[in-house]
Protein backbone atom coordinates (compact mmCIF):
# COMPACT_ATOMS: atom_id res chain seq x y z
CA UNK A 1 0.00 0.00 0.00
CA UNK A 2 2.98 2.32 -0.36
CA UNK A 3 2.10 5.78 -1.98
CA UNK A 4 -1.57 5.20 -1.79
CA UNK A 5 -3.47 8.40 -1.41
CA UNK A 6 -5.49 7.39 1.98
CA UNK A 7 -6.69 11.04 3.04
CA UNK A 8 -9.26 12.04 0.91
CA UNK A 9 -8.50 16.10 -0.37
CA UNK A 10 -12.07 16.74 1.99
CA UNK A 11 -10.28 16.57 4.96
CA UNK A 12 -9.81 19.46 7.06
CA UNK A 13 -5.88 19.66 6.20
CA UNK A 14 -4.04 22.17 3.79
CA UNK A 15 -2.83 20.36 0.55
CA UNK A 16 0.70 20.21 1.66
CA UNK A 17 -0.48 18.82 5.60
CA UNK A 18 -2.75 15.88 3.46
CA UNK A 19 0.20 14.91 1.06
CA UNK A 20 2.32 15.19 4.33
CA UNK A 21 0.01 12.31 6.30
CA UNK A 22 -0.73 10.31 2.92
CA UNK A 23 3.47 9.43 3.07
CA UNK A 24 3.08 8.76 6.77
CA UNK A 25 0.03 6.51 6.59
CA UNK A 26 0.78 4.74 3.31
CA UNK A 27 4.39 3.75 4.71
CA UNK A 28 3.03 2.84 8.39
CA UNK A 29 2.83 -0.76 9.54
CA UNK A 30 -0.60 -2.36 10.67
CA UNK A 31 0.49 -2.15 14.44
CA UNK A 32 2.11 1.63 13.70
CA UNK A 33 -1.77 2.41 12.24
CA UNK A 34 -3.42 0.71 15.34
CA UNK A 35 -1.08 2.48 17.51
CA UNK A 36 -2.03 5.93 16.06
CA UNK A 37 -5.53 4.43 15.81
CA UNK A 38 -5.74 4.46 19.62
CA UNK A 39 -3.51 7.58 20.61
CA UNK A 40 -5.91 9.52 18.81
CA UNK A 41 -9.24 7.86 20.59
CA UNK A 42 -7.42 8.52 23.61
CA UNK A 43 -6.51 11.72 23.06
CA UNK A 44 -10.12 12.63 21.88
CA UNK A 45 -11.50 10.87 25.42
CA UNK A 46 -9.28 13.64 27.36
CA UNK A 47 -11.22 16.28 25.69
CA UNK A 48 -14.99 15.37 26.29
CA UNK A 49 -15.27 13.47 22.86
CA UNK A 50 -15.54 16.45 20.88
CA UNK A 51 -12.44 15.47 18.37
CA UNK A 52 -11.07 18.30 19.04
CA UNK A 53 -7.86 18.21 21.31
CA UNK A 54 -7.66 20.63 23.88
CA UNK A 55 -5.21 23.39 23.46
CA UNK A 56 -2.64 24.06 26.19
CA UNK A 57 -2.85 26.99 27.98
CA UNK A 58 0.48 29.01 26.72
CA UNK A 59 2.93 30.59 29.26
CA UNK A 60 2.75 34.19 28.75
CA UNK A 61 6.04 35.59 26.97
CA UNK A 62 9.26 36.30 29.11
CA UNK A 63 9.67 40.21 29.15
CA UNK A 64 13.35 40.65 27.11
CA UNK A 65 15.78 41.31 29.67
CA UNK A 66 17.95 44.47 29.18
CA UNK A 67 21.38 44.45 27.74
CA UNK A 68 23.81 47.34 26.85
CA UNK A 69 26.59 46.54 24.58
CA UNK A 70 29.32 49.18 25.01
CA UNK A 71 32.64 49.60 22.51
CA UNK A 72 36.04 51.33 22.50
CA UNK A 73 37.41 50.46 19.09
CA UNK A 74 40.47 51.40 17.47
CA UNK A 75 40.95 49.23 14.49
CA UNK A 76 37.61 47.64 14.23
CA UNK A 77 37.99 44.37 16.31
CA UNK A 78 36.10 45.57 19.20
CA UNK A 79 33.11 47.32 17.42
CA UNK A 80 33.02 43.86 15.57
CA UNK A 81 32.70 41.61 18.50
CA UNK A 82 30.24 44.12 19.71
CA UNK A 83 27.82 43.61 17.32
CA UNK A 84 28.08 39.78 16.68
CA UNK A 85 27.06 39.60 20.41
CA UNK A 86 23.70 41.75 19.84
CA UNK A 87 23.22 38.91 17.54
CA UNK A 88 23.64 36.40 19.87
CA UNK A 89 21.60 37.94 23.06
CA UNK A 90 18.92 38.98 20.66
CA UNK A 91 18.02 34.97 20.15
CA UNK A 92 18.30 35.01 24.02
CA UNK A 93 15.71 37.34 24.37
CA UNK A 94 18.06 39.59 25.99
CA UNK A 95 16.87 43.45 24.21
CA UNK A 96 20.03 44.72 23.63
CA UNK A 97 21.08 47.74 22.25
CA UNK A 98 24.81 48.50 21.53
CA UNK A 99 26.54 52.32 22.35
CA UNK A 100 30.21 53.05 20.46
CA UNK A 101 32.24 55.17 23.20
CA UNK A 102 32.79 57.52 20.61
CA UNK A 103 29.06 58.41 19.77
CA UNK A 104 27.78 58.61 23.46
CA UNK A 105 28.31 59.48 27.45
CA UNK A 106 28.79 57.62 30.13
CA UNK A 107 24.93 58.30 31.23
CA UNK A 108 23.93 56.03 29.06
CA UNK A 109 24.90 53.58 32.35
CA UNK A 110 22.44 54.89 34.39
CA UNK A 111 19.29 52.67 33.37
CA UNK A 112 21.82 49.76 32.22
CA UNK A 113 20.86 46.25 34.40
CA UNK A 114 23.18 44.18 32.35
CA UNK A 115 26.33 45.37 30.78
CA UNK A 116 29.11 43.97 28.40
CA UNK A 117 32.23 46.01 27.34
CA UNK A 118 34.29 45.38 24.78
CA UNK A 119 37.24 47.66 24.97
CA UNK A 120 40.29 48.13 23.09
CA UNK A 121 43.81 49.73 24.36
CA UNK A 122 45.76 51.82 22.51
CA UNK A 123 49.42 52.60 22.29
CA UNK A 124 50.97 52.58 25.32
CA UNK A 125 47.90 51.97 27.25
CA UNK A 126 45.80 54.24 26.28
CA UNK A 127 41.64 54.61 25.40
CA UNK A 128 41.19 54.87 21.87
CA UNK A 129 41.07 58.19 20.76
CA UNK A 130 37.39 58.32 20.26
CA UNK A 131 36.48 56.67 23.78
CA UNK A 132 38.43 59.55 25.28
CA UNK A 133 35.41 61.51 26.42
CA UNK A 134 33.52 58.45 27.57
CA UNK A 135 36.44 57.09 29.47
CA UNK A 136 36.92 60.59 31.23
CA UNK A 137 33.61 60.58 32.02
CA UNK A 138 33.63 57.10 33.40
CA UNK A 139 36.84 57.55 35.90
CA UNK A 140 35.39 60.95 36.99
CA UNK A 141 33.32 61.68 40.14
CA UNK A 142 30.29 62.30 38.02
CA UNK A 143 30.51 58.37 36.91
CA UNK A 144 26.65 56.74 37.31
CA UNK A 145 26.35 54.21 40.40
CA UNK A 146 26.32 50.42 39.25
CA UNK A 147 24.91 48.73 41.73
CA UNK A 148 23.09 45.54 41.29
CA UNK A 149 24.55 46.08 37.40
CA UNK A 150 25.52 42.68 35.99
CA UNK A 151 28.96 43.97 33.79
CA UNK A 152 31.76 41.59 32.06
CA UNK A 153 34.53 43.42 29.91
CA UNK A 154 36.48 41.64 27.05
CA UNK A 155 39.87 43.27 26.43
CA UNK A 156 41.85 43.55 23.00
CA UNK A 157 45.14 44.44 22.47
CA UNK A 158 49.13 43.70 21.58
CA UNK A 159 51.12 41.99 23.84
CA UNK A 160 53.65 43.80 21.87
CA UNK A 161 53.37 46.95 24.43
CA UNK A 162 54.35 46.52 28.35
CA UNK A 163 50.77 47.87 29.25
CA UNK A 164 48.74 45.39 27.25
CA UNK A 165 45.30 45.66 27.44
CA UNK A 166 45.37 48.40 30.24
CA UNK A 167 42.03 50.34 29.62
CA UNK A 168 39.92 47.16 29.67
CA UNK A 169 41.44 46.38 32.88
CA UNK A 170 40.80 50.00 34.06
CA UNK A 171 37.21 49.80 33.66
CA UNK A 172 36.74 46.76 34.42
CA UNK A 173 37.90 47.38 37.88
CA UNK A 174 35.84 50.72 37.54
CA UNK A 175 32.70 49.07 37.29
CA UNK A 176 33.15 47.02 39.83
CA UNK A 177 33.89 50.21 42.50
CA UNK A 178 30.97 52.13 41.04
CA UNK A 179 28.87 48.68 42.79
CA UNK A 180 28.83 46.31 39.30
CA UNK A 181 28.57 42.65 39.87
CA UNK A 182 30.90 40.60 37.55
CA UNK A 183 28.77 38.30 35.44
CA UNK A 184 31.98 36.69 34.04
CA UNK A 185 35.60 37.35 34.49
CA UNK A 186 37.56 39.67 32.58
CA UNK A 187 39.84 38.05 29.55
CA UNK A 188 42.45 40.24 27.61
CA UNK A 189 43.12 38.83 24.57
CA UNK A 190 46.05 39.25 21.87
CA UNK A 191 45.68 39.51 18.32
CA UNK A 192 44.61 36.03 17.59
CA UNK A 193 41.87 37.01 19.46
CA UNK A 194 38.96 35.12 17.52
CA UNK A 195 38.51 31.78 18.91
CA UNK A 196 38.50 32.73 22.66
CA UNK A 197 36.37 35.73 22.14
CA UNK A 198 34.02 33.44 20.55
CA UNK A 199 33.67 31.13 23.91
CA UNK A 200 33.51 34.26 26.32
CA UNK A 201 30.94 36.21 24.37
CA UNK A 202 29.02 32.67 24.35
CA UNK A 203 29.28 31.92 28.06
CA UNK A 204 29.11 35.10 29.14
CA UNK A 205 25.49 35.83 27.04
CA UNK A 206 24.27 32.61 28.35
CA UNK A 207 25.35 33.57 32.21
CA UNK A 208 23.10 36.48 31.75
CA UNK A 209 20.03 34.29 30.69
CA UNK A 210 17.78 34.63 33.40
CA UNK A 211 17.46 31.79 35.57
CA UNK A 212 13.57 31.19 34.88
CA UNK A 213 14.49 30.76 30.71
CA UNK A 214 14.49 27.11 30.91
CA UNK A 215 11.07 26.73 32.82
CA UNK A 216 8.99 28.94 30.21
CA UNK A 217 9.91 27.11 27.32
CA UNK A 218 13.59 29.28 26.68
CA UNK A 219 16.35 27.19 24.68
CA UNK A 220 19.69 28.63 25.42
CA UNK A 221 21.30 28.98 21.82
CA UNK A 222 25.25 28.62 20.85
CA UNK A 223 26.22 30.30 18.55
CA UNK A 224 29.80 30.10 16.56
CA UNK A 225 31.12 32.98 15.46
CA UNK A 226 34.30 31.84 13.69
CA UNK A 227 32.09 30.83 11.28
CA UNK A 228 31.13 33.38 8.55
CA UNK A 229 27.37 32.11 8.53
CA UNK A 230 26.98 33.85 11.80
CA UNK A 231 28.06 37.50 11.03
CA UNK A 232 26.39 40.08 10.45
CA UNK A 233 25.03 40.90 6.70
CA UNK A 234 27.69 44.14 6.87
CA UNK A 235 30.72 41.66 8.33
CA UNK A 236 33.40 40.75 5.74
CA UNK A 237 33.13 37.01 4.26
CA UNK A 238 37.20 37.18 3.90
CA UNK A 239 39.14 37.45 7.50
CA UNK A 240 42.06 36.70 9.30
CA UNK A 241 40.67 33.80 9.94
CA UNK A 242 39.36 32.84 6.45
CA UNK A 243 41.77 34.75 3.64
CA UNK A 244 41.01 34.81 0.40
CA UNK A 245 44.13 32.92 -1.53
CA UNK A 246 44.77 35.09 -4.39
CA UNK A 247 47.68 36.08 -6.76
CA UNK A 248 49.53 39.54 -7.07
CA UNK A 249 48.74 40.91 -10.05
CA UNK A 250 51.31 43.64 -9.99
CA UNK A 251 54.47 44.89 -7.87
CA UNK A 252 56.15 48.59 -8.96
CA UNK A 253 58.63 50.41 -6.45
CA UNK A 254 57.49 54.00 -6.53
CA UNK A 255 60.74 55.54 -5.40
CA UNK A 256 62.86 56.61 -7.67
CA UNK A 257 66.48 57.02 -7.67
CA UNK A 258 68.20 58.01 -5.09
CA UNK A 259 65.68 57.71 -2.98
CA UNK A 260 66.26 56.68 0.81
CA UNK A 261 62.57 54.73 0.96
CA UNK A 262 61.50 51.92 -0.48
CA UNK A 263 57.84 52.01 -1.11
CA UNK A 264 55.74 49.50 -2.98
CA UNK A 265 52.53 49.63 -5.22
CA UNK A 266 51.10 46.03 -4.71
CA UNK A 267 47.86 45.35 -6.91
CA UNK A 268 46.28 42.00 -5.72
CA UNK A 269 43.49 40.36 -8.08
CA UNK A 270 40.21 40.09 -5.97
CA UNK A 271 37.38 38.89 -8.60
CA UNK A 272 35.83 37.48 -5.81
CA UNK A 273 32.26 38.74 -5.82
CA UNK A 274 32.63 38.18 -1.80
CA UNK A 275 35.38 40.34 -1.39
CA UNK A 276 34.18 43.99 -1.04
CA UNK A 277 35.65 46.77 0.50
CA UNK A 278 35.15 50.62 0.35
CA UNK A 279 37.71 53.21 0.42
CA UNK A 280 39.45 53.79 3.82
CA UNK A 281 38.88 50.25 4.34
CA UNK A 282 42.38 48.10 4.86
CA UNK A 283 43.01 44.89 3.61
CA UNK A 284 44.57 42.66 5.75
CA UNK A 285 47.58 40.26 4.34
CA UNK A 286 48.64 36.82 6.10
CA UNK A 287 52.36 37.48 5.87
CA UNK A 288 55.32 34.83 6.49
CA UNK A 289 58.29 35.36 7.94
CA UNK A 290 62.31 34.83 6.74
CA UNK A 291 63.03 31.70 6.97
CA UNK A 292 66.66 32.95 7.14
CA UNK A 293 65.23 34.18 10.61
CA UNK A 294 63.49 30.77 11.34
CA UNK A 295 66.72 28.65 10.71
CA UNK A 296 68.50 31.69 12.80
CA UNK A 297 65.85 30.98 15.83
CA UNK A 298 66.26 26.81 15.82
CA UNK A 299 69.79 27.26 16.24
CA UNK A 300 70.02 29.41 19.41
CA UNK A 301 67.29 26.95 21.00
CA UNK A 302 69.41 24.09 19.95
CA UNK A 303 66.90 22.53 17.20
CA UNK A 304 69.08 23.40 14.40
CA UNK A 305 67.90 21.26 11.72
CA UNK A 306 64.53 20.34 11.72
CA UNK A 307 63.19 21.59 8.65
CA UNK A 308 60.05 20.82 8.97
CA UNK A 309 59.15 22.60 12.25
CA UNK A 310 61.57 25.47 10.41
CA UNK A 311 58.65 25.82 7.57
CA UNK A 312 55.94 26.11 10.72
CA UNK A 313 58.18 28.87 12.13
CA UNK A 314 58.37 30.45 8.93
CA UNK A 315 54.11 30.55 7.81
CA UNK A 316 52.59 30.08 11.54
CA UNK A 317 54.06 31.88 13.98
CA UNK A 318 55.20 35.48 15.36
CA UNK A 319 58.83 34.52 15.30
CA UNK A 320 60.28 38.76 15.94
CA UNK A 321 57.74 40.05 18.69
CA UNK A 322 59.95 40.05 22.03
CA UNK A 323 57.08 40.79 24.72
CA UNK A 324 56.89 40.33 28.31
CA UNK A 325 54.55 36.92 28.63
CA UNK A 326 57.09 35.63 26.43
CA UNK A 327 59.96 36.71 29.10
CA UNK A 328 57.81 35.65 31.80
CA UNK A 329 56.96 32.45 29.75
CA UNK A 330 60.60 31.62 29.52
CA UNK A 331 61.69 32.71 32.68
CA UNK A 332 59.17 30.17 34.28
CA UNK A 333 60.43 27.14 31.79
CA UNK A 334 64.18 27.52 31.97
CA UNK A 335 64.15 28.77 35.80
CA UNK A 336 66.89 31.17 34.64
CA UNK A 337 66.74 34.44 37.58
CA UNK A 338 68.54 36.66 34.91
CA UNK A 339 65.68 36.51 32.62
CA UNK A 340 62.95 36.30 35.39
CA UNK A 341 64.48 40.07 36.51
CA UNK A 342 63.33 41.60 32.58
CA UNK A 343 59.99 40.91 33.21
CA UNK A 344 60.04 43.85 35.45
CA UNK A 345 58.54 47.03 33.29
CA UNK A 346 61.36 49.34 33.17
CA UNK A 347 63.89 46.42 32.49
CA UNK A 348 62.11 45.23 30.10
CA UNK A 349 61.94 48.68 28.48
CA UNK A 350 65.28 48.53 28.15
CA UNK A 351 66.14 45.12 26.94
CA UNK A 352 63.36 45.49 24.40
CA UNK A 353 64.18 48.43 23.10
CA UNK A 354 66.31 47.45 19.83
CA UNK A 355 65.69 43.65 20.31
CA UNK A 356 63.60 41.02 19.48
CA UNK A 357 62.69 37.86 20.06
CA UNK A 358 65.88 35.97 18.79
CA UNK A 359 68.11 38.00 21.21
CA UNK A 360 66.16 37.15 23.96
CA UNK A 361 66.97 33.11 23.32
CA UNK A 362 70.67 34.06 22.12
CA UNK A 363 71.38 36.00 25.02
CA UNK A 364 70.17 33.04 27.47
CA UNK A 365 70.85 30.61 25.67
CA UNK A 366 68.67 27.22 26.61
CA UNK A 367 68.01 23.81 24.49
CA UNK A 368 64.21 23.57 23.93
CA UNK A 369 62.24 20.67 22.57
CA UNK A 370 60.21 21.60 19.38
CA UNK A 371 56.96 21.75 22.03
CA UNK A 372 58.37 23.81 24.83
CA UNK A 373 59.83 26.58 21.93
CA UNK A 374 56.00 26.90 20.15
CA UNK A 375 54.65 26.81 23.31
CA UNK A 376 56.14 30.04 23.85
CA UNK A 377 55.41 31.87 20.64
CA UNK A 378 51.63 33.25 19.28
CA UNK A 379 50.04 33.01 16.37
CA UNK A 380 51.34 35.11 13.26
CA UNK A 381 48.99 37.82 12.80
CA UNK A 382 48.00 39.45 9.69
CA UNK A 383 49.26 43.31 8.80
CA UNK A 384 46.70 45.63 7.76
CA UNK A 385 47.13 48.28 5.11
CA UNK A 386 45.24 51.35 3.76
CA UNK A 387 43.31 50.37 0.87
CA UNK A 388 44.93 52.43 -1.95
CA UNK A 389 42.17 52.14 -4.94
CA UNK A 390 38.16 52.41 -5.67
CA UNK A 391 36.44 48.61 -6.46
CA UNK A 392 34.31 51.34 -9.04
CA UNK A 393 37.78 52.46 -10.67
CA UNK A 394 39.76 49.44 -9.91
CA UNK A 395 37.34 46.64 -10.91
CA UNK A 396 38.47 42.82 -9.33
CA UNK A 397 41.42 44.30 -7.92
CA UNK A 398 42.53 45.83 -4.19
CA UNK A 399 46.44 48.16 -4.07
CA UNK A 400 47.98 48.71 -1.32
CA UNK A 401 51.09 50.63 -0.77
CA UNK A 402 54.15 49.55 2.01
CA UNK A 403 56.89 50.91 2.76
CA UNK A 404 59.51 48.32 3.23
CA UNK A 405 61.03 48.44 6.92
CA UNK A 406 64.88 47.75 7.28
CA UNK A 407 67.30 48.37 10.09
CA UNK A 408 70.26 47.23 11.25
CA UNK A 409 70.75 46.37 15.64
CA UNK A 410 73.09 44.46 17.51
CA UNK A 411 74.83 43.00 14.33
CA UNK A 412 72.18 41.74 13.24
CA UNK A 413 70.07 42.65 9.76
CA UNK A 414 66.57 43.17 10.40
CA UNK A 415 63.03 43.59 8.29
CA UNK A 416 59.79 44.23 8.83
CA UNK A 417 57.44 40.97 8.57
CA UNK A 418 55.05 41.86 6.20
CA UNK A 419 56.96 44.46 4.23
CA UNK A 420 59.94 42.36 3.41
CA UNK A 421 57.51 39.40 2.62
CA UNK A 422 56.21 41.43 -0.46
CA UNK A 423 59.42 43.17 -1.10
CA UNK A 424 61.91 40.28 -1.04
CA UNK A 425 59.89 37.08 -1.23
CA UNK A 426 57.28 38.20 -3.37
CA UNK A 427 56.64 39.23 -7.13
CA UNK A 428 54.03 39.61 -9.59
CA UNK A 429 52.18 36.50 -10.29
CA UNK A 430 52.36 34.53 -6.44
CA UNK A 431 50.28 33.84 -4.35
CA UNK A 432 49.13 35.43 -1.17
CA UNK A 433 46.15 35.35 1.20
CA UNK A 434 44.23 38.49 2.45
CA UNK A 435 41.64 40.25 4.03
CA UNK A 436 38.87 42.94 4.19
CA UNK A 437 39.54 44.87 7.58
CA UNK A 438 36.63 47.70 7.24
CA UNK A 439 37.22 51.17 8.66
CA UNK A 440 33.90 52.88 9.30
CA UNK A 441 35.00 55.39 10.92
CA UNK A 442 37.29 56.85 8.04
CA UNK A 443 34.63 57.00 5.36
CA UNK A 444 34.02 59.88 2.47
CA UNK A 445 31.06 61.51 2.82
CA UNK A 446 27.28 60.43 1.72
CA UNK A 447 26.92 63.87 -0.10
CA UNK A 448 29.24 63.99 -3.21
CA UNK A 449 29.22 67.72 -2.92
CA UNK A 450 30.72 67.80 0.71
CA UNK A 451 34.48 68.94 0.38
CA UNK A 452 36.98 67.16 2.04
CA UNK A 453 40.56 68.10 3.05
CA UNK A 454 42.85 64.82 3.34
CA UNK A 455 46.29 65.13 5.01
CA UNK A 456 49.14 62.44 4.99
CA UNK A 457 52.78 61.92 4.93
CA UNK A 458 54.75 58.76 2.65
CA UNK A 459 52.06 55.46 2.92
CA UNK A 460 49.55 57.56 4.89
CA UNK A 461 48.28 59.15 1.21
CA UNK A 462 47.39 55.46 0.28
CA UNK A 463 43.85 55.70 1.32
CA UNK A 464 43.35 59.00 -0.36
CA UNK A 465 44.45 57.97 -4.02
CA UNK A 466 41.27 55.51 -3.13
CA UNK A 467 38.98 58.23 -2.01
CA UNK A 468 39.98 60.42 -5.02
CA UNK A 469 39.31 57.37 -7.18
CA UNK A 470 36.49 56.65 -6.03
CA UNK A 471 34.55 60.33 -6.18
CA UNK A 472 35.91 60.54 -9.84
CA UNK A 473 34.09 57.72 -10.86
CA UNK A 474 31.11 59.09 -8.98
CA UNK A 475 31.43 62.19 -10.61
CA UNK A 476 31.67 64.20 -7.39
CA UNK A 477 31.03 67.86 -7.52
CA UNK A 478 32.56 68.44 -3.85
CA UNK A 479 36.03 70.32 -3.78
CA UNK A 480 39.17 67.89 -2.81
CA UNK A 481 42.49 69.20 -1.22
CA UNK A 482 45.53 67.04 -0.53
CA UNK A 483 48.48 68.27 1.52
CA UNK A 484 50.92 65.34 1.33
CA UNK A 485 54.41 65.34 2.75
CA UNK A 486 57.45 63.10 1.63
CA UNK A 487 62.06 63.96 1.71
CA UNK A 488 62.42 64.61 -1.69
CA UNK A 489 60.43 65.60 -4.93
CA UNK A 490 62.21 63.84 -7.91
CA UNK A 491 62.42 60.50 -5.96
CA UNK A 492 59.12 60.47 -3.53
CA UNK A 493 56.26 62.04 -4.89
CA UNK A 494 53.99 58.74 -4.65
CA UNK A 495 51.55 58.65 -7.24
CA UNK A 496 52.49 62.05 -8.84
CA UNK A 497 51.15 61.62 -12.07
CA UNK A 498 47.88 60.26 -11.32
CA UNK A 499 47.19 62.98 -8.71
CA UNK A 500 48.20 65.53 -11.63
CA UNK A 501 45.61 63.58 -13.93
CA UNK A 502 43.13 63.82 -10.99
CA UNK A 503 43.75 67.76 -10.99
CA UNK A 504 43.59 67.97 -14.74
CA UNK A 505 40.30 66.38 -14.85
CA UNK A 506 38.72 68.35 -11.99
CA UNK A 507 38.47 65.54 -9.43
CA UNK A 508 41.09 67.00 -6.98
CA UNK A 509 40.98 70.77 -6.73
CA UNK A 510 44.01 71.66 -4.42
CA UNK A 511 47.22 69.61 -3.69
CA UNK A 512 50.18 70.89 -1.40
CA UNK A 513 53.09 69.19 -0.72
CA UNK A 514 55.49 70.11 1.64
CA UNK A 515 59.04 67.79 0.37
CA UNK A 516 61.26 68.20 3.77
CA UNK A 517 64.86 67.59 2.60
CA UNK A 518 64.88 70.02 -0.45
CA UNK A 519 65.80 73.05 1.04
CA UNK A 520 67.98 73.74 4.40
CA UNK A 521 65.12 73.76 6.57
CA UNK A 522 62.77 71.06 6.94
CA UNK A 523 59.34 71.41 5.46
CA UNK A 524 56.19 69.07 6.63
CA UNK A 525 52.51 68.98 5.95
CA UNK A 526 51.45 70.50 9.15
CA UNK A 527 54.04 73.63 8.21
CA UNK A 528 51.93 74.07 4.79
CA UNK A 529 48.97 73.15 6.90
CA UNK A 530 49.52 76.73 8.47
CA UNK A 531 50.71 79.03 5.60
CA UNK A 532 47.39 77.99 4.35
CA UNK A 533 45.19 78.24 7.62
CA UNK A 534 42.99 81.19 5.99
CA UNK A 535 41.84 78.60 3.43
CA UNK A 536 41.26 75.94 5.23
CA UNK A 537 39.55 77.36 7.87
CA UNK A 538 37.59 78.30 5.10
CA UNK A 539 36.57 74.99 3.41
CA UNK A 540 36.29 73.79 7.01
CA UNK A 541 33.19 76.44 7.76
CA UNK A 542 31.74 75.46 4.04
CA UNK A 543 31.55 71.85 5.65
CA UNK A 544 34.53 70.31 4.69
CA UNK A 545 35.28 66.94 5.96
CA UNK A 546 38.92 66.67 7.21
CA UNK A 547 41.50 63.32 6.98
CA UNK A 548 44.52 61.96 8.93
CA UNK A 549 46.20 59.44 7.73
CA UNK A 550 49.34 58.38 9.60
CA UNK A 551 51.87 58.03 12.49
CA UNK A 552 50.29 59.13 15.35
CA UNK A 553 53.82 60.01 17.23
CA UNK A 554 55.12 62.22 14.67
CA UNK A 555 53.00 63.66 11.78
CA UNK A 556 49.71 63.20 13.12
CA UNK A 557 50.33 64.39 16.30
CA UNK A 558 51.84 67.22 14.66
CA UNK A 559 49.14 67.97 12.43
CA UNK A 560 46.17 67.87 15.04
CA UNK A 561 47.72 70.56 17.04
CA UNK A 562 47.95 72.62 14.01
CA UNK A 563 44.39 71.96 13.15
CA UNK A 564 43.45 72.93 16.28
CA UNK A 565 45.01 75.99 16.35
CA UNK A 566 43.83 76.95 12.87
CA UNK A 567 40.03 75.99 13.70
CA UNK A 568 40.55 78.13 16.93
CA UNK A 569 42.01 81.32 15.52
CA UNK A 570 45.50 80.50 16.95
CA UNK A 571 44.14 79.18 20.49
CA UNK A 572 44.98 75.66 20.61
CA UNK A 573 43.00 74.72 23.77
CA UNK A 574 39.79 76.43 22.41
CA UNK A 575 40.64 74.37 19.45
CA UNK A 576 40.80 71.38 20.76
CA UNK A 577 36.88 71.60 21.95
CA UNK A 578 36.03 72.50 17.99
CA UNK A 579 38.04 69.20 16.72
CA UNK A 580 36.01 66.98 19.29
CA UNK A 581 32.83 68.36 17.98
CA UNK A 582 33.85 67.58 14.78
CA UNK A 583 34.99 64.39 15.49
CA UNK A 584 31.26 63.63 17.04
CA UNK A 585 29.78 64.71 13.60
CA UNK A 586 32.25 62.37 11.65
CA UNK A 587 33.90 65.81 10.15
CA UNK A 588 37.21 64.65 11.50
CA UNK A 589 38.67 61.48 11.48
CA UNK A 590 41.62 59.83 11.59
CA UNK A 591 43.48 56.54 10.34
CA UNK A 592 46.30 56.67 12.80
CA UNK A 593 49.44 53.75 13.41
Amino acid sequence: MTGAKIIPKTAPFTAQEIDALNVLVSKATPMQRAWLAGFLSGLDAKDGGTGLAAAAPSAPPRAKVPLTIIYASESGNAESLARKSKKLAGKQGFDAKVYDMGDTDVSVLAKAKNIIAYIATWGEGDPPERAQDFYDGLMGDGAPKLEGVNFAVLGLGDTAYINFCQTAKEIDARFEALGGKRASDRVDLDLDFAKQAASWIDSTITALVPADAATDGGTIVHVDFSTSEDDDDDEPLYTTENPLETEISDMINLNGTGSTHETWHVEIATDDPAFNYQPGDAIGIIPENNPGLAKDLLEVTGLGGNDALAKRLTTSFDITTLSRPVVKAYAELTGREDVAELDDVEAFANFSADRQLIDLFAEHRETLTEDQLTGLLRALPGRLYSVASSSRAHDGEAHVLVGAVRWDARGRSRGGVASTFLADRRKSGDSIKVYVKPNRHFRLPTDDNTPIIMIGAGTGVAPYRGFVAERAEREASGKSWLFFGERNYTSDFLYQLEWQEFQEDGFLTNITLAFSRDQPEKIYVQSKLWQERDAVAGWIADGAHIYVCGDEKGMAKDVDATLAKIVGNGDEEAGRVKLKELAKAHRYQRDVY
